[in-house]
């Protein structure tokens, strides 16, 4: 299709030119991850980051009618200070395109604008899934669905740890998405390298991972692979040290009646405020860690078209 509303970075375009290898990135993180101006030195930090790993980085957002694939740096600056970005899934994307709005990507949306992009790999913080309690309220993440239906390697330290992971991980198995954790057998809980939990796969090297990545495609097999990428041990919080954070700022989130898309930024922030920012230095080590290995398994990739 060539009526898409696409908008090449200059950087991103020669790379797609060339065959060189792309990594997507999402821009919630810049948005409602954290505050101006610690979010655009995030920012320009896990684009570094990809660039020293060998890959392009191809920011995602949405701005004037389009679906920008790559940010320019004026432009990254200017999301970084948006204050009223639509926060997009699947079930928004059309609409903030057509209204022409601010729009930031989440990891769901974020998918689907690699797949138009023909970009294979996106590397993110964690995905969403499903919320705990959600055998009343419903809270389950678009990200679950969107990884079983979109084609693009998406590398995470696991689900973020305020969710219920266990039965993020049985969803994740009914929707037939390669769980794989990286280098152990544990999966990965975001902030901690183990969440306990056997990781239904695992895979020692971006070889590997490219290779099955493209043997999907071979076998016609519709959606992605979550790629589960453990924090590097310098920079964790073990589970006993974060767990008593994540119970407390879930306990106010319920008593506040907090709910849909207010509940994981809220969460973060509190989980912020409660380990004394220990989470957020957390976070930016192990979204640099998913971006090297994203670049990885993007060369990968790129090494065997």
């Amino acid at each position: 299709m060539t009526d898409l509303p696409l908008a090449y970075a200059p950087e991103v375009a020669d790379a797609r030119a060339e065959g060189r290898p792309i990594v997507a990135l999402e821009s919630t993180i810049i948005t409602h991850g954290m505050p101006y101006p610690q979010n655009l030195e995030t920012a320009r930090l896990v684009e570094a980051t990809v660039r020293d790993a060998g890959a392009v980085p191809a920011t995602i957002a949405v701005m004037m009618g389009m679906v920008h694939v790559g940010l320019s740096d004026d432009r990254l600056a200017a999301l970084a200070q948006t204050r009223d970005a639509m926060k997009l899934s699947r079930a928004d994307l059309a609409v903030c395109l057509a209204t022409g709005r601010t729009g930031a990507t989440t990891v769901a949306a974020t998918m689907i604008a690699a797949r138009l992009a023909g970009i294979a790999v996106f590397a993110t913080g964690g995905i969403g899934g499903v919320h705990r309690g959600a055998e009343t309220s419903f809270d389950v993440s678009a990200d679950l669905n969107e990884l079983a239906r979109t084609p693009v390697t998406v590398v995470a330290a696991g689900a973020k740890a305020i969710l219920d992971v266990e039965k993020t991980l049985e969803v994740l198995e009914t929707l037939g998405v390669p769980v794989i954790a990286y280098g152990q057998d544990d999966f990965p809980a975001f902030w901690s390298r183990r969440s306990g939990l056997a990781a239904p796969l695992r895979m020692d090297s971006a070889d590997e991972i490219a290779a099955a990545h493209l043997m999907r495609a071979r076998l016609g097999l519709e959606g992605g692979q979550l790629v589960a990428n453990p924090i590097p041990a310098g920079d964790e919080i073990p589970r006993d040290e974060i767990t008593p954070a994540i119970d407390a700022a879930l306990g106010e989130a319920s008593r506040r009646h907090i709910a849909a898309k207010e509940v994981t930024p809220f969460l973060l922030q509190r989980i912020f405020d409660l380990t004394d920012g220990r989470s957020l230095d957390a976070n930016i080590a192990l979204v640099r860690n998913n971006a090297r290995l994203g670049a990885a398994i993007a060369a990968a990739i790129a090494s065997r078209a």
